[in-house]
């Protein structure tokens, strides 16, 4: 199923800002191998010309040490795509889709930019997970992880549980109730 623009990711504008963020993230790196950074100057500079370009608040991301995290093309790709937006008369159809997105793990096929970083709007980056706390108030993590219950039982909620949750701000596991 597809979702309306307003709740899809926006590939659209990632992809035009993608090879100037990363080009910019691989400057700095360049930079600082050759000069040192010593007073952060550099950096400061590479965090203003992001926020100007994205709107985003640079400090949520490491420009520093993406290497150690998921690379710098993962790095450019979060900083390019635009953070989710509260989503008017959504659907249950829709939450559903997201949620089960959420918990299938399916790839799309293909090579293009989409298919490239769609695992990190699923997983890396929480795309929809950010898409989710932003419209829904019962939002919890713990919805898409395995859980304990009171007995020390493991259990994960179904995605028809899930989206029963999100959409009616309810529990419908026995510790809950």
């Amino acid at each position: 199923m597809e979702l309306r623009k307003d709740i899809e990711p926006d590939f659209d504008t990632a992809e035009k800002r993608y090879p100037e963020v990363l080009q910019l993230i691989l400057a700095y790196t360049d930079y600082c191998d050759e000069q040192g950074d010593e007073d952060q100057s550099a950096y400061q500079k590479l965090e203003d010309k992001l926020h100007e370009m994205t709107g985003k608040e640079m400090s949520r991301f490491n420009l520093w040490e993406w290497w150690e995290a998921d690379g710098a093309e993962n790095l450019a790709f979060d900083i390019a795509l635009p953070d989710p937006v509260v989503a008017e008369n959504m659907t249950k159809d829709e939450l559903s889709e997201i949620v089960r997105r959420l918990k299938t793990f399916e790839l799309p096929d293909g090579k293009s930019f989409e298919t490239q970083f769609y695992s990190n709007v699923c997983f890396g980056n929480g795309y929809y997970y950010q898409f989710l706390k932003l419209n829904f108030k019962k939002f919890n993590p713990k919805l898409f992880q395995r859980n304990k219950d009171k007995n020390g039982n493991y259990f994960e909620y179904s995605q028809h549980e899930t989206t029963e949750i999100l959409w009616n701000d309810g529990c419908y596991h026995a510790d809950c109730k």
